[in-house]
């Protein structure tokens, strides 16, 4: 006799959700990892696995992420009467790694999912974000300086300027475009170049350096836009492989950049305590204490809605306060890091409004919003631009006006046009969700937005 799974029924219990919407939400989660066969999970699925019939394939993994992101904390599938699965193999250490195997590996495995979509059923997990300790971080550049080389000849200054253009490249056009179209080139040229120069043989240890911290950059734009185009599994481990590299170039700034954008990531991803742990980290050991102001603007405003998401409304808000001393203290006279170029006062202000709103002050979240709407150059950040319009509609409509959400939003979606992003799609979708209930009331500017809306999650990927 099949026993009933008193945990998941538990764990689902302290959701505080419906059958129902488990089942949607496991669905979205398996849309994100690419488990097809997922996409068709309805309550019944739940009811059944929680009258103890045993999920199949990687449906124990997807539910134990979708339970996870609700919970704010990471869930083993023992906590779910699931115990067993296959997915709670033991694998390797991504730490533990030859930064060079996993460099090649990776970035093959990118390109094979994107022509034939092998590497499906990875869903982002936040236990893949638990940090090594202290030594591993002292000990990471002697690991790079013994690693044995290929037979790819010597790599200078030549080498580390034509990675760094490449980067700047592909930077500039995710802002634009957004990050679905161009990942190909991209996890190729990792491949093809980016591996060849890592494993060559350096003049100097300046040289190597800047070459390993190149290379981290290269690999984290390729994990921002693999965010930006959802595939958050895929972006966790880029983020990993580039902090990697940044350690091993003993570049503290630039592993205090990468962490951010972790941090960034378990955000939006609903993982709370990881994030306040990445973005705590994106500050220690000389991260932030080295970085320029800017840079110190962008990681402390992160930190600031990490702290807002965990409930410290006064370190929040002080984080915030020292964010925007940090980026009045910025000059053009910076000898600043590239990576840092898109962090104007309107990229402060669209953070600043996400952490206020975290924070439940939609008021000053709507007002920092039009401040950065208002001061963005919309032609060269049309992906970020639609990505804000998106987020201040949404509190329009939070705070019941949605006239004000539907002219919003219609700016937004004019700016969704040639942007091919998951955060725009998600964006369009929160439109039609908020907009549902006005489908058959007669409101002409709903109407019109909804149906925009549609169109564009027809195109915009």
């Amino acid at each position: 006799m099949t026993r009933r799974n008193d945990e998941l029924a538990a764990v689902i219990a302290e959701t505080g959700w419906s059958q129902p919407v488990v089942a949607a939400a496991v669905v979205r989660v398996a849309a994100e990892a690419g488990v097809d066969e997922l996409l068709t999970v309805k309550r019944s699925h739940i009811a059944m696995w929680v009258a103890g019939t045993r999920p199949r394939g990687r449906a124990a993994d997807i539910l134990r992420e979708t339970l996870s992101r609700r919970l704010g904390r990471p869930l083993t599938l023992a906590e779910l009467g699931l115990a067993g699965e296959v997915s709670d193999t033991v694998i390797r250490s991504e730490w533990d790694t030859d930064t060079l195997t996993t460099l090649v590996d990776l970035g093959r495995n990118s390109m094979d999912r994107e022509r034939r979509r092998l590497f499906t059923g990875a869903a982002y997990s936040v236990g893949g974000l638990v940090l090594p300790k202290d030594p591993w971080w002292d000990e990471a550049p002697q690991r790079a300086r013994s690693r044995g080389v290929g037979p790819h000849g010597r790599v200078g200054e030549t080498e580390v300027r034509a990675v760094r253009e490449m980067t700047e490249f592909f930077t500039r056009r995710d802002q634009r475009h957004g990050g679905v179209d161009g990942r190909t080139a991209l996890y190729q040229y990792i491949v093809d170049d980016v591996a060849r120069y890592v494993s060559g043989v350096f003049s100097s240890e300046k040289s190597r350096r800047s070459l390993y911290s190149a290379a981290a950059e290269t690999v984290y734009v390729a994990g921002w836009m693999s965010f930006d185009a959802s595939q958050h599994e895929a972006a966790r481990s880029y983020f990993t492989l580039a902090l990697k590299l940044a350690a091993e170039a003993d570049d503290a700034p630039l592993a205090g950049h990468i962490l951010r954008a972790m941090a960034h990531q378990a955000i939006d991803l609903g993982h709370a305590r990881a994030a306040l742990e990445l973005a705590t980290a994106s500050v220690e050991r000389k991260r932030y204490a080295h970085a320029t102001p800017r840079e110190r603007a962008l990681i402390g405003v992160v930190r600031a809605r990490a702290l807002a998401v965990d409930g410290q409304r006064d370190k929040a808000v002080a984080a915030i306060h020292q964010a925007e001393t940090d980026l009045a203290g910025a000059t053009a006279g910076d000898d600043e890091p590239h990576r840092v170029w898109f962090f104007q006062e309107a990229s402060l202000a669209h953070e600043t409004a996400r952490t206020l709103w975290a924070l439940g002050d939609l008021n000053g979240a709507l007002r920092h919003f039009r401040t950065s709407v208002r001061l963005r150059r919309a032609d060269s950040f049309s992906r970020t631009h639609a990505v804000t319009l998106g987020y201040m509609g949404a509190v329009e409509a939070k705070q019941g006006d949605i006239d004000a959400a539907c002219r919003t939003w219609s700016q937004a979606l004019d700016a969704m046009d040639g942007v091919q992003s998951g955060r725009a799609r998600e964006a369009a979708v929160t439109m039609r969700t908020v907009l549902s209930p006005f489908r058959n009331r007669g409101i002409p500017s709903a109407a019109a937005v909804d149906e925009r809306a549609r169109a564009a999650l027809l195109r915009v990927t």
